[in-house]
């Protein structure tokens, strides 16, 4: 209901109503990490949303500048640490156009397999845990057992399940696992059949519907506007994606669909649009998956990294689709082994900006639902 109606029923009511500050957060579990939020309230109606951010204090940005390019990149697995290996993938791909560095063919497949891998098992924890938030446990449940599997893929890789140090500047640290392709193959068989599941239990749900759709409308205008990208900017009908319109590594090679909102279950650009855009995207990774492990070649995963990363004095800004949206680096050399400075455009920061708008004229209960909607990580918001 628009502010202004609310408050014209109350004048004629005679109602007296005063406005109340009310905190949620830091330490409120859907706020998915240590975000404040600061409602200002007519009764249960938001007038306004600030949201308080720096609890955190990753740091990333200036710890950068204290170590060489190598050693930067267990840094980037902290910021989005639930997509740690995008988060190298970017890194190493920018710095690889910083050095004007060609990586092998079998490098380029690896990564492409890793980063989608990453992808589905980002989305099943942002559409478990926003499940959970609506007050339904079980497909929580049963994405975090799909999440698992791909988990074990990573560490079957390189040893670790959430924080990597795996894709390298010039290549991987590791070669695959003689077994890997055949699993992996066998994790897209057996994942299609789950993502129905995933709807039937959730998606087209009466109770998830009711909370989710015509809640949180974004108007593709005001996304523009806000610079948001990713699922949330797709879910408002404009279909933008770096794999495709802004292609880095070998993504042009493979045949995939990108998804957007219509408004399937309300407006365009709701909550509920941007649940299922994330549902679709993880339909298209495993199509890209699937081509990938068919195509992959032989060869070397090493010889392109270099002895000693030390790129000419100047600058770059390099960009990639992560599960959130764009997540770009500018890295500035001066000629020297560590970098001058890296600045990181976040797209979970970006993205959170809108809140304000999303909540105007909503109630207390729907700030969880527009909040797990844009899917955060505060180890980004707060890098």
């Amino acid at each position: 209901m628009p502010l202004e109606t609310v408050t014209n029923i109350n004048q004629k009511a005679g109602l007296r109503t005063e406005t109340m500050v009310l905190n949620m957060g830091p330490q409120h579990p859907s706020t998915h990490g240590v975000l404040r939020l600061e409602l200002q309230l007519e009764g249960e109606l938001i007038l306004n949303i600030k949201p308080h951010l720096g609890y955190l204090h990753r740091c990333f940005e200036k710890h950068a500048e204290a170590m060489t390019y190598p050693q930067v990149i267990p840094y980037t697995d902290r910021m989005d640490y639930l997509a740690s290996m995008y988060n190298e993938f970017g890194y190493a791909v920018a710095v690889e156009r910083l050095l004007g560095i060609k990586v092998p063919e079998r490098v380029e497949y690896i990564r492409v397999i890793m980063g989608e891998l990453q992808r589905i098992a980002s989305h099943l924890v942002a559409l478990g845990t926003y499940g959970a938030d609506i007050g339904a446990v079980t497909p929580f449940l049963f994405c975090f057992r799909d999440r698992e599997k791909i988990l074990s893929l990573f560490e079957m890789t390189c040893g670790a399940r959430l924080l990597y140090n795996y894709i390298w500047i010039g290549g991987v640290s590791h070669d695959l696992h003689p077994d890997f392709i055949r699993l992996t193959k066998e994790f897209v068989s057996y994942f299609r059949p789950k993502i129905k599941e995933l709807n039937d239990l959730l998606s087209f749900n009466k109770i998830f519907i009711e909370r989710t759709a015509n809640v949180g409308i974004l108007p593709l205008d005001t996304a523009i506007n806000y610079g948001i990208t990713g699922p949330m900017l797709r879910a408002s009908g404009f279909k933008w994606d770096l794999r495709k319109d802004d292609p880095y590594s070998i993504y042009d090679r493979f045949d995939f669909d990108i998804p957007v909102g219509e408004g399937r279950m309300g407006t365009v650009g709701d909550s509920w649009d941007r649940y299922f855009v994330r549902i679709q995207e993880m339909e298209q990774s495993l199509r890209i998956i699937e081509q990938a492990a068919e195509q992959i070649p032989a060869g070397d995963v090493s010889s392109a990294i270099p002895k000693r990363i030390k790129p000419p004095a100047g600058q770059i800004y390099s960009r990639v689709e992560n599960p959130r949206g764009e997540l770009g680096y500018f890295i500035i050399s001066n000629g020297t082994t560590n970098p001058f400075r890296v600045k990181v455009r976040a797209p979970s920061f970006v993205n959170l900006a809108v809140i304000n708008e999303l909540c105007k004229g909503h109630l207390v209960a729907d700030v969880i639902t527009i909040l797990g909607s844009i899917d955060i990580v505060l180890g980004e918001v707060d890098r």
